[in-house]
């Protein structure tokens, strides 16, 4: 229960409607309600809002549909746990329009204004500006579908709630409708307001305060079943007060059968070289969801083996992991493997795509260097010198690299391999960028 002081904070938010813009309201409200009582407070609201007794004027009843809509606002429209009294209302043939109208808007589902534009202006000019002809009403299942992801269940029947009485009793000796002041229902004895005080804010503030929301059911009549006696040497169980907020598992239930087509390729593409289909294939499923990358069975470990069996579908991935926190392992494995062919074109096109970090291509251009001193045999010595010469002309030539900072190795490697005509290319290249 919300206590009769905060009742009437919340009745003052409803008066509010015919002056104040609906954001206003809304943003008070989540000021003057901490987390703890929003659900209670939204709960009163569903209480006043019940279509067979009109407690509250149309102005407040908006008011109050606004304030459970946006006080879930930031969550899918799933989880608010009134979702289905929004959609209920949205779909009341016997309510007004203007007041069906503007549900729908709050759930966007319907083809005028936008929830933000709605919520920037007063419910009193929303009624005044209202015209039928600009909005269209969607049926119940659509609504359904739309905000809950399913059709309406079948709502569970409890028969021992059924056969509770509700707290809220209507006045006999009261005309229903009558005056928008006067109470229209009675109380439960003990209750502040009195009926026939006139007032009828003060009523409902008393009905809020001093009512619960669940009814007046019948009790069971079953005791408390006694303690057993606790053994010598036998644990007490304790437990610890521990308030854990709940999470809800957005990604529960969903298809995860789309990433096992790409999983089974890049294992395929670890052992050896795809087909062109089958390499077509891989990019278009990243490139239609670039977080099946997480999910396709690549680790840094196997790096190497993707680079040299299917270079162009090592640099996609590389690319669409170049956010992931494992990158810097990724590059630290690259630049570390042996020196082939495929490395130096993967990390090439990297260097065209991707920013990589200066740091890492300085060591692997080292690492290139070294590579070619240490090979014994004069043909691959030379094959490999020429590819590293190319490789490096094209990054000077992109402006990838400052050639100031690695002026002198690269003179000297050049020097070093004079005979080969790329290193002599390459060296004149050097002279003209001093």
């Amino acid at each position: 229960m919300l206590g009769f002081e905060n009742s009437g904070k919340l009745l003052r938010l409803l008066h509010g409607g015919e002056e104040r813009t609906i954001d206003e309201i809304v943003s008070d409200f989540k000021t003057i309600f901490p987390p703890s009582l929003q659900f209670y407070a939204c709960s009163a609201l569903v209480l006043l809002l019940d279509p067979k007794e009109k407690f509250l004027k149309p102005s407040e009843r908006l008011v109050a549909f606004s304030i459970i809509h946006q006080a879930y606002a930031s969550q899918p429209p799933s989880s608010n746990p009134f979702i289905s009294k929004l959609v209920d209302a949205a779909s009341d043939e016997e309510s007004e329009n203007y007041e069906r109208a503007f549900i729908l808007q709050l759930l966007g589902s319907s083809n005028s204004k936008s929830s933000g534009e709605l919520l920037k202006q007063s419910t009193s000019d929303y009624m005044k500006n209202f015209e039928l002809s600009s909005h269209s009403f969607v049926q119940r299942e659509q609504l359904q579908q739309q905000c809950c992801g399913t059709t309406q269940p079948e709502p569970f029947k409890c028969l021992f709630k059924e056969n509770g009485v509700k707290n809220v009793i209507p006045d006999p000796d009261v005309p229903r409708r009558c005056d928008s002041d006067s109470p229209e229902f009675d109380l439960q004895p003990g209750l502040k307001p009195k009926i026939g005080s006139g007032s009828r804010d003060e009523t409902v503030a008393g009905l809020l305060s001093s009512l619960s929301f669940a009814g007046l059911g019948p009790q069971w009549i079953r005791p408390i079943p006694p303690r057993l006696p606790i053994m010598n040497g036998e644990l007490l169980w304790l437990n610890p007060d521990i308030n854990h907020e709940l999470l809800w598992d957005y990604g529960m239930c969903l298809d995860t059968s789309k990433g096992a087509a790409v999983r089974d390729l890049i294992a395929k593409a670890l052992q050896g070289s795809l087909s062109p289909p089958q390499q077509e294939q891989v990019l278009v499923e990243l490139a239609n969801d670039p977080k099946l990358v997480y999910h396709c069975g690549l680790t840094p470990k196997n790096l190497p083996d993707l680079v040299e069996n299917n270079p162009v579908i090592a640099v996609e991935v590389l690319i669409k992991l170049v956010n992931s926190p494992e990158i810097a392992e990724y590059f630290t494995v690259l630049v570390h493997m042996e020196m082939s062919l495929h490395s130096m074109e993967v990390v090439n096109r990297l260097t065209t795509t991707i920013e990589l970090p200066t740091e890492f291509i300085h060591t692997y251009i080292s690492n290139c260097i070294a590579a070619c001193q240490g090979i014994k045999d004069r043909y691959m010595q030379n094959r490999l010198v020429r590819l590293v010469c190319v490789f490096l002309q094209s990054l000077i030539r992109n402006k990838i690299i400052n050639v100031h900072d690695i002026f002198i190795e690269v003179q000297a490697f050049c020097i070093e391999f004079s005979r080969i005509r790329e290193a002599a290319g390459l060296f004149r290249l050097l002279k003209t960028l001093e």
